[in-house]
């Protein structure tokens, strides 16, 4: 269940202290996060949304070889689904008046939020328009660039030994797909094709990173379903303005029929999916964590493509992916038994944070409760 957000005053920050003291008590090792069930969870939950934007590349992909590649409006039905969804829930548990209030102090930084998500995701399927699934994704690891020099910059993210060894295999992995792709020749197309979709996909790459890292910050204060809600009705806005501009004539041109009905339907609920999920990943570890875990979509995308569009594996492939997987395991050998859920911008105790789920202020909550204090509140 998720508290209030503002600092969750019913909590005694005193619970807060022995919650968090207790927590790092028990695990002091440096493999202690590794030992964790919310390291598997942070994990697995991974691998799902990496299949979550595969998915939605290939539903992308299989508009575009229709000859329907409409990068705005495909997308506006998965905003209008969260903000029927978690817009409704936000007004239902806040009350007209609060949520109005909340849209007239902080509207002008879910504009910015929902600017930025929009927009990674036009200059994203637009790229397709140039370019195949595989080569589309492999540029995406700008975005951790991104992310990290952003959280590092304005979030105060100091990055351990570990993280960065991580970080650095992961782009090893990477360089084996992108290696791999320039022998098979996976990219397709002509030079110049090629690189106005490689232009796309670093520009679409450059708001996703900037906006992850907004999203993150938005969650770990912010109760999820108001920043879903938020994002689902600015993004509306937003996104309905870039399709009425950038869309209106390959709508025109685009093909309609049951097939395209279809894949419209698939790439909205696997992309809502994704968007419902994310929150969750961003409380329970990071930004960094979230785009890094994503990188696997590559190998997912190759598995799907093999069906799909007929490609072939290259030996490389299971490589890369295996030495992805090691870098996320090695990520989170920092020695916290909190992993990345302990926010820098929250306070020691994260005290000006939501104590909703996977956030750090829940976990310490729950471990004061559990080692008999009294007075911890209620989530």
């Amino acid at each position: 269940m998720e508290m209030r957000a503002g600092g969750d005053e019913n909590i005694d920050p005193e619970i807060l202290t022995r919650g968090m003291e207790g927590l790092e008590r028990k695990n002091t090792k440096w493999y202690a996060y590794f030992l964790t069930k919310e390291f598997w969870i942070v994990l697995v939950l991974g691998q799902i949304l990496a299949l979550c934007i595969t998915g939605t590349n290939t539903f992308s992909t299989l508009l575009v070889m229709k000859g329907t590649s409409i990068p705005a409006f495909q997308t506006l039905f998965n905003y209008v689904l969260l903000a029927l969804i978690y817009t409704t829930y936000t007004i239902y548990s806040y009350g007209f008046k609060k949520y109005f209030g909340i849209l007239l102090v902080d509207g002008w930084k879910y504009v910015i939020l929902s600017f930025l998500d929009v927009e990674g995701n036009y200059f994203t399927v637009l790229a397709y328009r140039y370019t195949n699934l595989l080569s589309a994704q492999l540029i995406n690891f700008w975005s951790i660039i991104c992310v990290v020099i952003v959280s590092f910059i304005f979030l105060k993210v100091r990055y351990k030994p570990f993280q960065i060894v991580g970080i650095l295999i992961c782009f090893g992995g990477m360089s084996l797909l992108i290696g791999s792709d320039s022998i098979t020749g996976g990219t397709g197309g002509t030079v110049s094709t090629q690189v106005k979709g490689d232009l796309f996909c670093v520009a679409g790459a450059t708001f996703y990173g900037l906006s992850n890292v907004f999203e993150e910050w938005f969650v770990s204060k912010r109760p999820a379903y108001e920043v879903l809600g938020m994002l689902g009705f600015f993004g509306i806005i937003i996104n309905g303005i870039t399709a009425a501009i950038f869309d209106r004539s390959s709508f025109k041109g685009a093909t309609w029929d049951g097939d395209v009905g279809g894949y419209l339907v698939g790439y909205t609920l696997v992309l809502f999916t994704f968007y419902s999920i994310a929150p969750v990943m961003f409380r329970m570890s990071s930004a960094a964590f979230f785009d890094i875990s994503l990188l696997t979509g590559n190998f997912w995308g190759t598995i799907i493509g093999i069906e799909a569009f007929g490609y072939t594996i290259y030996y490389l492939y299971p490589i890369a992916f295996v030495l992805i997987i090691i870098g996320l395991v090695i990520y989170f050998l920092a020695g916290s038994a909190l992993g990345d859920s302990r926010k820098p911008w929250l306070g020691a105790n994260q005290e000006a944070g939501v104590a909703g789920l996977g956030t750090a202020k829940a976990k310490a909550v729950r471990e004061a409760r559990r080692a008999g204090f009294v007075g911890a509140g209620s989530i």
